[in-house]
């Protein structure tokens, strides 16, 4: 068993290399134990790996629980699975944004994700359970079917106020899990909805499913301007994320979409918290307050919203999680549907709406491949030496070093889904951006080299 699997906040990797069936039974038999003679819901996600994957995790779940399959969902739907039914723990199959061939686990024993300390633990359980597996456990409980999508899309409905304006809109899926879902209920909410890519497909034949990437929303920014719609919807592979493009072709990143939700949250909540993460733009923190900067990864800030009371908390990569009126989950199918009440509740079109946010130069997402045994040595690298650097005012070490300069700020962290670096820059102009890019980047080089 490759022990890198285990990340911060999930399991993840090569589904055919690393996520054998082997492997899989001894996780399902310690998630069982983990459970405590509870169910455990498990749904899945449209990869080709996932079926075999289920099959394997279930035959070792069964051993010590009684499993409810969800079926193929996506993301959001099995974690609304948890918060309504309140299973003792909760398995969804996905490998999210990543590449076709991988596939992996999210998990949430309670209703507490497993992250740090938790997964190193089930590593060790799960390395013990591969030592010692005898040829065979009785599976002593019952696998049944249950159909939560309904309940989802009725619990959506009933939290949204919607206004009397319906703009078109298109929705990109990049086929995965979320498309059907997404669809169903923005049609229901009344809304002249055009599905891009919505038919769930292992393959992802028509563009990779992450919309931090620019250029996998190429063809939901031509559609949205050829056919005249308002706003453009894109999900990633298990619709746990969103991106939105206006009608000029423009992309609202997570933090840009934190501004126009948390301000209307506000309208609702005038002394709301938020949770904001070391990516986002300094424009967010300046227009919401009391937005605490924290850590970037799905767990880690659904825990610091339970600890904060945080009415809204969001992600760069589009991870959006309201408890404003919804569970505190991040779920980029209900996010979209509050993009779409915020304009159903205003004359102006999003356009006009964008037109009017905190101008910000700065960077996407920059992904540097690096060896996952050797991206955080690369990190505590560039940190110090950039503590030694006369360029850099002051320095954040919430989550990778995010350095502070004259005129913006650069930030280096690694990536915990993947064998990556992830650099993100901005500035008050475009000359003292490339300065602060160049700068960081030269940090960089010169940790590897010295690796």
């Amino acid at each position: 068993m490759r022990k890198e699997i285990f990340r911060e906040y999930d399991i993840r990797g090569v589904a055919d290399r690393d996520l054998t069936d082997d492997v899989l039974n001894a996780i399902g038999l310690q998630i069982g134990e983990r459970a405590i003679g509870g169910n455990v819901v498990v749904g899945r996600d449209c990869r080709l790996t996932s079926p075999r994957i289920h099959a394997a995790l279930c035959e070792g779940l069964l051993v010590h629980a009684d499993v409810i399959d969800i079926g193929e969902v996506p993301t959001p739907v099995a974690y609304f699975a948890q918060a309504v039914h309140q299973p003792a723990a909760t398995v969804m199959i996905t490998g999210s944004h990543n590449p076709a061939e991988d596939n992996g686990l999210k998990i949430m024993v309670g209703a507490k994700t497993l992250y740090g300390a938790a997964i190193a633990n089930l590593r060790g359980d799960v390395q013990d359970v591969l030592r010692l597996l005898p040829p065979f456990y009785p599976q002593n409980h019952d696998l049944t079917t249950k159909d939560v999508t309904p309940a989802y899309l009725d619990h959506a409905v009933a939290s949204l106020r919607l206004g009397y304006r319906r703009p078109r809109l298109i929705v990109d899926a990049g086929n995965g899990s979320g498309g059907p879902t997404a669809v169903a209920l923005y049609k229901r909410l009344g809304f002249d909805v055009l599905p891009l890519y919505c038919e769930p497909d292992g393959n992802f034949p028509n563009h990779h499913p992450d919309p931090t990437q620019p250029e996998n929303l190429g063809a939901l920014i031509l559609a949205v301007q050829s056919l005249g719609a308002e706003v453009g919807i894109a999900l990633d592979g298990d619709a746990d994320r969103l991106g939105v493009v206006d009608a000029m072709g423009r992309i609202l990143w997570g933090d840009q979409l934190m501004i126009l939700l948390g301000q209307a949250v506000l309208k609702e909540v005038p002394d709301a918290r938020f949770v904001g993460e070391v990516k986002c733009s300094q424009a967010m923190y300046d227009a919401l307050p009391n937005c605490e900067m924290w850590k970037v990864g799905h767990s880690l800030i659904k825990e610091r919203m339970r600890e904060t009371g945080a009415q809204l908390a969001g992600e760069m990569s589009g991870h959006l999680f309201f408890a404003h009126r919804w569970l505190g989950f991040d779920d980029g199918i209900y996010a979209g549907a509050r993009v779409l009440e915020l304009l159903s509740r205003t004359d102006r079109t999003l356009a006009e709406l964008v037109a009017d946010l905190p101008i910000a130069i700065n960077t996407p997402e920059i992904r540097i491949d690096c060896p996952d045994d050797e991206k955080f040595d690369v990190v505590a690298r560039v940190t110090e030496s950039l503590r030694t650097d006369p360029a850099v005012q002051s320095i954040a070490t919430i989550d990778g070093v995010r350095a502070r300069f004259a005129n913006g700020w650069g930030l280096l962290r690694a990536s915990n889904t993947q064998a990556a670096l992830v650099m993100r820059c901005e500035a008050q102009y475009q000359e003292a951006l490339h300065m602060i890019k160049a700068v960081i980047e030269a940090h960089v080089a010169r940790a590897r080299k010295s690796a």
